[in-house]
């Protein structure tokens, strides 16, 4: 039976539902299941019971309230839902709320159905958050990026079209991951431009578009505007700007000063000259995959140039997916392999299995040994209560199950997370990952 996600919304205070969104074949929860889930729950509350997450042979739920006004309850028969997912996914849901229609009318519930109304703008998102996709940033907190060899290029490129457009946030992202960003971008709550992200990869492909937004963390009653232009198919540049200039008078800007033209023939191809794009990794143009020239750099198995073309690649698969993160500027670089590699050991895991066993991995990673930030808050049950006498702060874990293993490194400023199939020596985990970390330091600017 394929896993179910159900998401509830309801008024604090009168518990009258909201919305109700959900995955999977899962059928509409009736009013009475709806009601007890949240009785249970108030029922605590009023008994001086904090009720967060409980679990059924086959059902995790969890339960938040914000700004004493909203609740969401969340129910899942994934078998990679974690408290901590759950939560996360909870938060996630109210800053996207927050992001489309503002505090001000979550906490004053005035007119219920109103609400009501201006709830379904945020559909698309909170469905967004529910659905499996290459991107990570929801579980991980942090910006999903792509990498490019041309980064000063397309930086200088993007800093013109920021100037020309009287603002100071701007950033240019591929198929919804950011490339370059300008300083005050990245200055924002990492919250923010991880759902500024998901926000346009959840609407409908457009030329360019004048979309009203608030800053969860920012400026959640004051609403800014979210403009955005799409370069080429699945390009688009992005600017946060206040109720002037119209967009009218951004794109008559743009076509004085032509930084469109000037971003256009950097990202496209010609014949004969290789674009901006070609050297975007993981690469979304070609077949070529990032991950793949990592492992071939630590090997040794030929030699790679990083550059517009790779050849001469022997496929080593028993490196299956890598998740990096720069712990210093809360963003992530994550790559499934795009397509399964036959070998006399048989097939690699499919995409959809890979994906789960790392977001499973980071969770007990930083849930268990890795040390969280102090500003971050955490539910204290999250985290190991380690043996008597166990007092250093591990920075290394690995895990070794029947289809597949697991290493993961913590350095001052980065993350690195690996899964391999179960054929990778176990004693082995440690250099690879060491190695590979070394030399995407070396070869990324990341």
């Amino acid at each position: 039976m394929a896993a179910t996600v159900q998401l509830l919304c309801l008024a604090t205070s009168s518990g009258v539902p909201l919305y109700c969104r959900s995955k999977g074949e899962s059928r509409q929860l009736p009013f009475s299941v709806i009601g007890s889930l949240n009785g249970v729950h108030m029922f605590g509350s009023n008994q001086d019971v904090l009720l967060t997450s409980t679990c059924t042979d086959n059902t995790r739920l969890c339960w938040r309230v914000f700004q004493d006004s909203i609740t969401l309850i969340v129910m899942t028969s994934e078998e990679d839902a974690s408290d901590l997912y759950l939560s996360r996914l909870l938060d996630n849901v109210f800053s996207a709320m927050v992001l489309v229609i503002g505090l001000d009318d979550l906490v004053n519930l005035k007119n219920v159905e109103r609400l009501k109304r201006e709830l379904r703008a945020c559909y698309k998102l909170i469905d967004s958050f529910l659905a499996a996709s290459d991107w990570i940033g929801d579980l991980t907190q942090c910006v999903d990026c792509v990498v490019s060899s041309d980064s000063e290029i397309l930086q200088e490129a993007l800093d013109v079209f920021v100037a020309a457009a009287e603002s100071n946030f701007g950033c240019l992202m591929v198929m919804g991951k950011v490339v370059v960003a300008t300083e005050k971008w990245w200055r924002l709550a990492s919250q923010e431009i991880m759902l500024l992200a998901w926000l346009i990869g959840s609407l409908a492909p457009s030329s360019s578009r004048d979309y009203p937004i608030y800053l969860p963390h920012g400026s959640p009653t004051v609403p800014h505007r979210l403009l955005s232009f799409q370069l080429v198919p699945g390009v688009e540049v992005c600017l946060l700007c206040g109720p002037t200039p119209s967009l009218q008078q951004v794109q008559t800007e743009m076509d004085a000063k032509d930084p469109m033209t000037l971003f256009a023939e950097e990202l496209q191809s010609s014949p004969t000259t290789p674009g901006v794009l070609d050297n975007i990794y993981p690469s979304i143009l070609t077949k070529n995959d990032y991950l793949v020239i990592i492992i071939l750099l630590f090997v040794g198995a030929c030699s790679v140039q990083i550059g517009y073309q790779v050849s001469c690649i022997t496929m080593v698969t028993e490196l299956q997916n890598l998740l990096l993160i720069n712990r210093e500027q809360n963003k992530n670089l994550f790559t499934l392999q795009p397509h399964g590699v036959e070998t006399s050991q048989g097939a690699a895991l499919p995409p959809e299995r890979r994906r789960s066993i790392l977001r499973q991995f980071y969770t007990l990673a930083v849930s268990a040994y890795f040390p969280a930030d102090s500003s971050e808050d955490k539910p204290a049950s999250l985290h190991e209560e380690f043996h008597t006498g166990f007092t250093h702060s591990p920075a290394e874990c690995y895990i070794a199950a029947d289809d597949h293993k697991c290493y993961a490194i913590q350095t001052q400023q980065h993350q690195l997370f690996l899964t391999f199939t179960p054929d990778a020596p176990t004693f082995a985990l440690r250099s690879i990952g060491t190695k590979t970390l070394n030399q995407l330091l070396k070869e990324v600017p990341f």
